[in-house]
């Protein structure tokens, strides 16, 4: 692996540390990235397994509260319910992912300008949303109904389409269906350990014939910056939804797909 290889496999590390936990669509901003750069993974592997990195950073960061939940849980019907909810959030993902997995990787992952077009409406949506979201009526992301955590998983599934985000669509669901911003977050946040790390596994065992040193040498690199960057903006970015909401990251993917928009139609 060359120099410019490593540093580019860095960068887009570091690009999804920095977007995966906020609703701008990590996916879409390192797919287009790697466009861009003339970065290709084998199988678009890279751009999955990395997003693993970002997971153990929650990991890291939730250990304490994660262990008080399943090491209560035989005993507590609330730790029992929040795992619960959980997992059934995370069952649509499951069954539609590996459904239409080779679709999204061999097609929607192939497609730049679907990627740019998706950055600029889910934008709007999310702007629109933060503005006339009911009064939340859930403060605590431990404690939604079974039913409501139900359709933020199936809302999810929407960013199966890459550009959507998969913390922008459970951020704006939750929050359509009366979460707080810092609890709609929150629950963003724990959806996200089984959904992309069950992503990665089946990734990992769709391409392992085509993985080969180089492509396991750039995962480990960009999997690490996801890592580091990812503890970062999981520390400010609850304090932040909290004061200020979720409208300038709706600019924000405005702006980007629409730079990546005209720029794709001017093939540059």
């Amino acid at each position: 692996m060359d120099q410019s290889t490593t540093l580019i496999a860095a960068l887009l590390g570091l690009l999804e540390g920095l977007t995966e936990f906020i609703p701008v669509s990590s996916t879409g901003h390192v797919l287009l990235a790697g466009h861009f750069l003339g970065f290709e993974s084998a199988g678009k592997t890279f751009e999955v397994v990395i997003q693993l990195g970002a997971v153990l950073a929650i990991l890291t960061l939730y250990a304490g509260r994660l262990w008080a939940v399943f090491s209560s849980a035989p005993h507590d019907p609330q730790s029992r319910r929040f795992i619960l909810s959980i997992l059934i959030a995370f069952l649509p993902a499951v069954f539609i992912g590996v459904m239409a997995h080779d679709f999204i990787k061999t097609v929607l992952f192939e497609t730049p300008m679907l990627i740019a077009i998706m950055l600029i409406l889910g934008g709007i949506v999310l702007v629109f949303i933060d503005r006339v979201a009911p009064e939340p009526s859930q403060h605590d992301a431990m404690e939604f109904p079974l039913r409501m955590a139900l359709k933020i998983g199936f809302i999810q599934c929407l960013a199966m389409i890459p550009g959507v985000s998969r913390s922008g669509a459970t951020i704006v669901g939750a929050l359509m269906l009366g979460a707080s911003k810092r609890a709609a977050a929150e629950f963003s946040f724990f959806l996200s350990m089984p959904t992309m790390a069950g992503a990665f596994a089946y990734d990992l065992y769709k391409n392992r014939d085509v993985l080969d040193t180089t492509a396991v040498n750039e995962i480990a690199i960009g999997f690490v910056m996801a890592f580091i960057t990812a503890v970062l903006v999981v520390k400010w970015l609850l304090g932040y939804v909290s004061k200020h909401g979720y409208a300038l990251f709706g600019w924000w993917r405005i702006i980007v797909g629409t730079v990546a928009f005209i720029a794709l139609s001017l093939n540059l």
